[in-house]
């Protein structure tokens, strides 16, 4: 099979995470990496890579996780691995905000703030605005600027956001974060491009 597997990436990997992502994932009749999660990472990047290709179902969502570790930990070194991976196509980065020392950031695209608002600024843990525009502060994150990438969503601690993003309600904001990654990429134009060319 020639064709490469769709992939977001997520930087964040605790239980909330995972949980909410799941979620999204079924929704939207795509794949949860549960595996990938960890706080930090203990998957290394070609194991990733393993469990990315026999799951079944698209996008592929997989979560990254340094837990606070400065500079580069075992949660982005994987997450370049995966970006960089030729049998791989990345529909986008969700990058996740946390309450880092602000040591660490990388460009975004767009962030969604709690209430489900798209703006240029970057926005906090809590999924509140920051002052600063396309920046977004977080603990893995720090390798996302050398990715080529078509876009980049900040959003606030995923399956947390004072109660605005738990798994319970259906991860609202990330799913409005993934959803946004698969509209810019036109992957729903392709699905259903294939759908009405299958006999």
């Amino acid at each position: 099979m020639d064709r490469k597997r769709k992939v977001i990436l997520v930087t964040d990997g605790d239980d909330y995470a995972r949980r909410s992502l799941e979620i999204v994932a079924k929704e939207i009749g795509g794949r949860c990496i549960s595996m990938s999660h960890g706080n930090p990472s203990v998957l290394s990047g070609p194991e990733i890579v393993k469990h990315i290709k026999k799951a079944k179902g698209e996008p592929v969502l997989v979560m990254f996780d340094d837990s606070g570790i400065m500079g580069e930990g075992a949660g982005e070194t994987a997450l370049k691995y995966v970006a960089n991976h030729e049998e791989l196509e990345v529909l986008g980065v969700i990058a996740v905000a946390s309450k880092t020392r602000k040591e660490e950031w990388t460009r975004i695209t767009v962030s969604i703030d709690r209430e489900g608002n798209l703006t240029e600024k970057g926005v906090d843990k809590f999924g509140i605005q920051e002052m600063e525009d396309g920046r977004l502060y977080g603990d893995t994150v720090y390798c996302v600027d050398q990715l080529t990438v078509p876009i980049v969503v900040g959003i606030g601690d995923i399956g947390k956001m004072a109660g605005k993003d738990h798994y319970e309600i259906g991860s609202p904001i990330t799913k409005q974060a993934v959803q946004l990654i698969l509209e810019r990429s036109g992957f729903y134009d392709e699905r259903s491009e294939g759908e009405n060319t299958d006999s």
